[in-house]
């Protein structure tokens, strides 16, 4: 029995709305979820597409303490896909592409060329310094973006959320989008 707000799983993981069920991480030295643009710009582009926010975090930087967050999500049954915003710079403290990089098993390296093609059109060339990576690990799709409210725009709205559903039921392998 779900309560009010809950969203009753089936046994592929996807509520019962058809959506899926995205966490979404911000990683940041410093801030709060209320002031946390590029996270709201997520949450936004998912919400409005019919999906559910299983969960919404803002962690501390670091490599060990991204990697472990990320490592728990792909465990978590109402998971189906990943976003976190953060840490992807190039500073010597950005360090989530490399602590979640070793968790993936599959690439999805159009991602990043895409990315930077919108970016481009919207910040120039500084979209240089813009790391991102996608790929699945443990059948969830995982994208990791700069956090910058443009950048996340760009990425959940054009790009993540309109192939949500179809990259879940790709890498769980079911063939059912949801």
């Amino acid at each position: 029995m779900t309560t009010a707000g809950e969203a009753e799983s089936s046994s592929d993981g996807s509520d019962s709305n058809g959506g899926i069920g995205a966490a979404v991480v911000t990683i940041s030295a410093n801030g709060t979820l209320e002031e946390d643009e590029a996270g709201e710009a997520i949450v936004e582009a998912f919400e409005a597409a019919g999906h559910e926010i299983v969960t919404r975090e803002l962690i501390t930087s670091g490599h060990d303490n991204v990697q472990s967050k990320v490592s728990r999500l792909l465990d978590r049954d109402d998971v189906d896909i990943i976003v976190t915003a953060g840490g992807t710079g190039i500073g010597p403290d950005d360090a989530t592409v490399e602590a979640v990089r070793p968790l993936l098993e599959k690439d999805l390296p159009a991602f990043a060329d895409l990315f930077h093609l919108l970016a481009y059109d919207e910040v120039g060339t500084a979209a240089v310094t813009s790391r991102t990576l996608a790929g699945v690990g443990d059948q969830i799709p995982v994208f990791c973006l700069p956090n910058d409210p443009t950048a996340t725009h760009i990425a959940a709205e054009s790009i993540i959320v309109p192939e949500a559903s179809r990259l879940t039921a790709l890498a769980t392998g079911n063939g059912r989008e949801k």
